[in-house]
């Protein structure tokens, strides 16, 4: 049986597991699942991933979710993924669980919450809370710092590795999360992070096409989310002066 994939692109987490599967060659059916239409509450989805999230993966008797789970399943498990995506050496491969687990904690907290509370709630009609932006903010900035000076300190890739490993793959796909945000936040916060802008560069180059080809759908995404603001700010302006 094929290996079933169910995704959102829109989804950090869900990309990962895409781009990683392309990139590897791994035979697959993407089962789209569509976060912001309440998909993943069915009852059909829920007997795939009972916490109702994306993604998750079907791969014969195995129902499995949590994409960092999902990476190191797929790593195992097919043939023919290069070894630097999930080392056999302990000490390396215990390097990868440390980022991954600092990831949840942080990263993902901090751009997944900030673009949540900032740019999905309110164009979806849920309220956002001026605190929660501000609280969400500050733990992305903290956890950037973190990707330049310790994750980033000795080489391209996390953990002063010279290949990828799925640990590169799941946090530059949550800090492309950020395209989201206004063109002048987007630059505000990313642009102090020389090595963070280098490491998506490199990961996107490692990667091609896959990088570029899954998050198209976040690139349009942004195109149309950006045009909204210009046209909220216009009508604001127009109110003001009135």
């Amino acid at each position: 049986m094929v290996l079933k994939v169910c995704a959102d692109r829109l989804s950090a987490p869900s990309r990962s597991v895409l781009i990683f599967c392309k990139k590897n060659g791994i035979d697959f059916e993407e089962i789209v699942v569509t976060v912001l239409k309440g998909h993943q509450f069915s009852p059909e989805y829920k007997a795939i991933n009972p916490m109702g999230q994306v993604p998750a993966i079907v791969d014969g008797q195995l129902k499995l979710f949590e994409s960092h789970a999902i990476l190191i399943y797929l790593s195992c498990a097919f043939p023919g993924v290069a070894s630097h995506w999930y080392p056999g050496d302990p000490a390396k491969r215990a390097k990868v669980h440390s980022i991954l687990d600092w990831h949840h904690s942080h990263l993902r907290r901090g751009a997944g919450g900030l673009v949540f509370h900032s740019i999905l709630a309110p164009q979806n009609g849920m309220r956002s809370y001026p605190e929660i932006l501000i609280q969400t903010e500050e733990i992305l900035l903290r956890s950037l710092s973190k990707l330049e000076n310790v994750w980033l300190k000795d080489g391209s890739f996390l953990g002063g590795s010279t290949q990828p490993s799925i640990a590169d793959l799941s946090l530059a796909c949550e800090v492309m999360q950020l395209e989201l945000l206004s063109e002048k936040d987007y630059h505000r916060i990313l642009t102090p992070y020389k090595k963070v802008k280098k490491w998506i560069e490199d990961t996107r180059s490692a990667t091609a096409p896959y990088f570029d080809e899954v998050h198209e759908h976040l690139f349009e995404s942004q195109k149309g989310i950006r045009e909204k603001m210009v046209t909220q700010s216009g009508k604001n302006n127009v109110r003001s002066k009135m």
